[in-house]
């Protein structure tokens, strides 16, 4: 699914067309998704002008003076920006919100597990964004918040580090890579590091993140960003999707592991 990175390429592709304009008319033609589409959104919406397009988490968040759009990529969903001459929807182009400047954005999720849902407050008081963690490009995650949230967690640490309460947005994908380049096994008790590995730890989850974001996120199957191209981190997974494989630290073989029912993979010659 579309991770941190995927979703702030989204944002930042997005947010130059959106932001200050306002909202024309707005079409569900599907409304099933993971949680059902307010019936009464394209009413709430017409003549709302978008103030910001912001992210939290894997969340995006179109912001009104009204209240807020949330938005969430699920498995396969994607967003596009269209002017000019709009060709018409696909199958699965579920919701278009069309502005004032006559550009349209579309909502496309072939899965439906993705959501737009409606908010008529402040985005941090909605229930799905009220307990999340800190960002993990923020200030507020750094090594001694890291250690002092996790000094009691004896479960994995790839399992803490992949959960939305001790830091956001660091998936799956993330994780192993950042695990990998602070030599950390995903199988160390989350609450076994020294002040040095916490340290090494936020600075790879920084140093991975940043470099996926600038190489445009990574693709999975049914991702594409906001102009229709494919981004390309995963031409620089060192650990992910390569078990047997060796490794470029210090060559000995990427095993693969399941945790959380969710693969992890490293190298244990170099990650202790």
């Amino acid at each position: 699914m579309p991770e941190l990175p995927e979703v702030e390429t989204t944002r930042a592709g997005i947010a130059p067309h959106m932001t200050g304009r306002r909202i024309a008319a707005v079409t569900v033609r599907e409304g099933r998704l993971r949680w059902p589409v307010a019936p009464d959104l394209a009413e709430i919406l017409h003549g709302q002008t978008i103030r910001s397009v912001s992210r939290r988490a894997k969340y995006l968040l179109l912001a009104t003076d009204a209240g807020c759009v949330l938005i969430h990529l699920g498995m396969s969903g994607s967003l596009r920006v269209f002017s000019g001459d709009i060709p018409p929807p696909l199958k699965h182009d579920h919701i278009d919100i069309a502005l004032d400047n006559g550009a349209l954005l579309r909502f496309h999720d072939p899965r439906r597990f993705g959501a737009l849902l409606w908010f008529a407050g402040a985005p941090e008081h909605h229930p799905l964004l009220q307990h999340l963690g800190p960002e993990p490009l923020s200030d507020d995650f750094n090594p001694a918040y890291l250690r002092l949230t996790l000094a009691k967690q004896k479960r994995a640490l790839k399992l803490a580090l992949t959960d939305n309460r001790v830091v956001v947005g660091v998936g799956n994908i993330y994780a192993n890579e950042a695990l990998f380049q602070a030599a950390l096994a995903p199988t160390r008790a989350a609450n076994s590091l020294n002040a040095a590995e916490y340290a090494a730890l936020v600075q790879a989850v920084r140093d991975v993140l940043q470099r996926a974001i600038a190489a445009g996120g990574s693709t999975l199957r049914d991702f594409v960003n906001s102009d229709g191209r494919s981004g390309y981190f995963q031409q620089q997974y060192a650990v992910y999707g390569r078990d047997g494989e060796m490794c470029p630290r210090c060559g000995g073989g990427i095993v693969k592991i399941t945790q959380g029912q969710r693969s992890s993979f490293y190298c244990p010659g170099c990650q202790h």
